[in-house]
């Protein structure tokens, strides 16, 4: 099932275990709150997928947000040579040559901003790279995709925001 971000609604009803979505069809996927906290407590290295170098939209500012916390961000669009003033990469395997260079270790968590019809090819990268964690924001859905990665053991959330969930962590 392939949900994309026009399809449903963020708006929960009902527990965290069972989004409805505004066609009505149940998000079947559910978002372990056990993952995500191994997530945002475990992983140092995080690509983001989407991120833009505008101000004003959400990637860049959960990209500065997360760089703010202590993570190392390592921006990844094809259409950007830099972003936040050092550089931004054209695909996952640069990015995750460049943490391994910088760091001694891989990306550990991939944030995806982008369509949901577009997290297919993203998953194949992740799965391929080795890398330990997925994440899909707000409004990113793909059901079979996020299975594929579950299923090759890889810790995945999907259509909630990482910003959000870190900042609630930190309130606790």
């Amino acid at each position: 099932m392939l949900l994309t971000s026009r399809s449903y609604s963020s708006d929960w009803r009902g527990t965290a275990e069972a989004r409805i979505l505004a066609t009505g069809r149940l998000q079947t996927v559910s978002n372990d709150p056990a993952v995500i906290s191994e997530i945002l407590r475990s992983a140092k290295n995080i690509a983001v997928v989407g991120m833009s170098d505008k101000p004003h939209r959400a990637s860049y500012n959960i990209g500065r947000y997360l760089a703010q916390q202590g993570y190392r961000v390592f921006p990844v669009n094809p259409a950007l040579k830099e972003v936040m003033g050092g550089p931004c990469y054209p695909d996952l395997d640069a990015a995750d040559a460049a943490a391994r260079k910088l760091t001694g270790k891989g990306i550990d968590l991939v944030d995806v901003f982008r369509a949901s019809e577009h997290v297919p090819p993203v998953v194949d990268d992740v799965i391929r790279l080795g890398i330990s964690y997925l994440w899909l924001q707000d409004e990113v859905v793909h059901d079979e995709a996020v299975a594929r990665a579950r299923a090759a053991g890889i810790k995945a959330v999907q259509n909630d925001c990482i910003f959000r969930r870190h900042s609630a962590m930190l309130d606790h």
